[in-house]
């Protein structure tokens, strides 16, 4: 199952960030994690491979959060998923995350920062499934009726 863009993908958000009418985004993540990390060769900053994909996710998130108040952006709210109303196997998750950037080109450059990159592996052995779904936002980073 997916957990990152594919090429496609990738080149759309290269398309939009910096283009006419960039601008403030909330992506909504929505997470499934292993029930143990899965990694692949060396675990970054020698830590411990014997994790949950929960943790492994902390890890990476903590990387992340640091290149995220860089760019600009902010944790609007998180939050455990405790099921699925609609839809199948497929689309059940475990958290959801709700981060707001200020423009496609800031959630660009945090996906392409070195650090995030160097964490990456954190995030690839943690997850079994992951969504991100790019919303339209309101200039400031709120929770608004729309």
């Amino acid at each position: 199952m997916p957990v990152e863009p594919d090429r496609d993908q990738m080149a759309e958000v290269a398309a939009l960030a910096g283009a006419d009418g960039d601008g403030p985004v909330v992506m909504l993540n929505l997470n499934r994690y292993r029930e143990r990390a899965a990694y692949e060769g060396e675990v970054p900053g020698g830590e411990s491979p014997d994790v949950s994909g929960r943790e492994a996710y902390l890890r990476y998130g903590a990387v992340a959060s640091a290149v995220l108040d860089r760019v600009g952006g902010r944790i609007l709210w998180h939050t455990d998923s405790s099921g699925t109303v609609i839809g199948g196997d497929a689309e059940v998750y475990d958290e959801v995350i709700a981060v707001w950037y200020p423009s496609v080109a800031a959630f660009a450059a945090l996906a392409t920062d070195p650090e995030t990159l160097e964490a990456r592996a954190h995030r690839l052995a943690a997850l079994e499934r992951a969504t991100l779904i790019r919303c339209v936002s309101g200039a400031e980073p709120e929770l608004a009726a729309a």
